[in-house]
């Protein structure tokens, strides 16, 4: 990797706390978005109750309401007590009435998705919750996740659950009711789960990014694919034979690889992949990938499984050409594994949803110089030629807030003229179990 020549650190104003307990994973779209004729940002997280003083708020899923022009922020509790797991935090979609929908799930311990609809313009104020129950198509093996993407003018809802694929509720009437659609993609289960996708909107489409199965129990390569007038199709376009959410449903591996298994970026050789974004803007469509670099497993797979140390994760990014290719490059060292027991954790990064030559991404190693830092910091990476190169701009320092992590970065959509970012800060002894705070820094673009 050839990075430009490091900027010099970014003039703005200080994050923001928004929330004193919250964290989030990153397989819900979208966890934070803005309403721009209201001034407001919601972001929907977790309290962990990690701290002495947060104790009660133990699995509270919250939506954190930030009004824009004041800075005031309120924190809402949609399902006090819901479960301690920052798996379980809220899909949120913008209805055309004016009012919000959010819609949740727990961690694979129940087979319920959650909803409730706030009132018009106010989510502050919300309605009484609502449930769908999956145990007939899932067999009461839980569900996961919640995605919320309107595809040919229906709202779906995309979750893990039936033999833990990619499946889909569908509503008719903007999330008031739902129905069963299907399953997405299906296949022979391999260890925990099957596959982990990330989906993002685009001109008459919807992009879907997914392995093969969990990165500690399998070697997975990455796919990319859109539903698109009416039919699952790879990157170059060409219609799958199967309809989406049809039975049966294609397996994943019949779309387009973008990451195989042992191809070599940046001179390390990849394997154990995890979809980590994807967005298109402007029609151009980037994605970013973690892998581990030239792991070498053993012959009988006897290395597979949790508390395998994985000392070198490294982020990819990935472009799409307009003949269906993808273009791979080196992004930045991902460090080591986030937990001991989570070994293919990393800090994550997102892409700007206006600006895909621009990332965002939480890192222990300075992609300025490759050095060491104490904790995981927040870096702005700028690419002005499809990724090859990029400058860097450190956006937290340890001298500010010494001693904590700054993790899992989003920017929000909604607003074109401000960067509304939001990542939480602390430490993460587990997805159950964290001690951290969800700050927001917005600055103009």
């Amino acid at each position: 990797m050839s990075p430009m020549r490091p900027s010099s650190p970014q003039s703005a104003p200080s994050p923001q706390v928004i929330n004193p307990d919250g964290a989030w994973c990153w397989f819900q779209d979208e966890r934070a978005l803005v309403d721009p004729e209201a001034g407001l940002l919601v972001v929907g997280s977790i309290a962990s109750g990690g701290a002495p003083e947060d104790v009660a708020r133990r699995g509270d899923l919250d939506l954190t309401v930030v009004d824009l022009a004041s800075g005031a922020a309120q924190v809402v509790t949609l399902h006090p007590g819901f479960e301690a797991d920052d798996h379980d935090v809220p899909a949120l979609w913008r209805r055309p009435d004016g009012r919000w929908l959010a819609v949740y799930a727990r961690h694979k311990s129940d087979d319920l998705t959650h909803w409730r609809i706030s009132e018009p313009g106010d989510p502050t104020r919300w309605g009484e919750e609502r449930t769908y129950d999956w145990t007939a198509h899932t067999g009461g093996r839980g569900v996961t996740y919640s995605n919320l993407h309107e595809i040919d003018g229906r709202l779906y809802c995309i979750a893990r659950a039936v033999n833990d694929d990619p499946c889909a509720l569908v509503s008719d009437d903007h999330g008031d009711t739902w129905a069963y659609a299907g399953k997405l993609f299906d296949r022979p289960k391999i260890g925990y789960v099957n596959g982990y996708a990330r989906y993002a909107d685009g001109p008459g489409s919807l992009h879907v990014l997914v392995t093969d199965h969990h990165p500690r129990d399998h070697d997975n390569s990455i796919y990319h694919g859109t539903i698109a007038r009416g039919r699952l199709r790879d990157s170059t376009g060409r219609a799958l034979e199967a309809e989406p959410f049809t039975d049966p449903a294609p397996d994943q591996a019949e779309l387009t690889t973008v990451l195989a298994a042992g191809t070599e970026v940046g001179g390390a050789r990849l394997g154990h992949a995890w979809t980590t974004d994807i967005r298109e803007a402007d029609g151009r469509v980037a994605a970013v990938m973690t892998a581990r670099a030239d792991h070498q497993a053993a012959p009988d797979g006897a290395d597979l499984g949790r508390n395998v140390p994985v000392p070198d994760l490294r982020f990819v990014y990935a472009r799409l050409g307009a003949d269906g290719r993808w273009t791979l490059s080196p992004l930045a060292k991902a460090g080591p594994g986030l937990l001991p027991h989570e070994q293919d954790y990393s800090g994550l990064a997102a892409i700007d949803p206006y600006d895909v030559d621009t990332v965002y991404l939480s890192t222990p190693i300075d992609p300025r110089d490759g050095s060491r830092l104490a904790h995981h910091e927040i870096f702005r990476g700028h690419t002005a030629d499809e990724g090859r190169r990029w400058a860097w701009t450190a956006l937290t320092d340890a001298a500010e807030n010494p001693g904590v992590d700054n993790l899992r970065p989003i920017v929000a959509p909604g607003d074109p003229s401000t960067t509304h970012l939001l990542w939480f800060r602390g430490t993460m002894r587990s997805s159950q179990d964290y001690d951290c705070e969800v700050v927001l820094r917005s600055t103009p673009r």
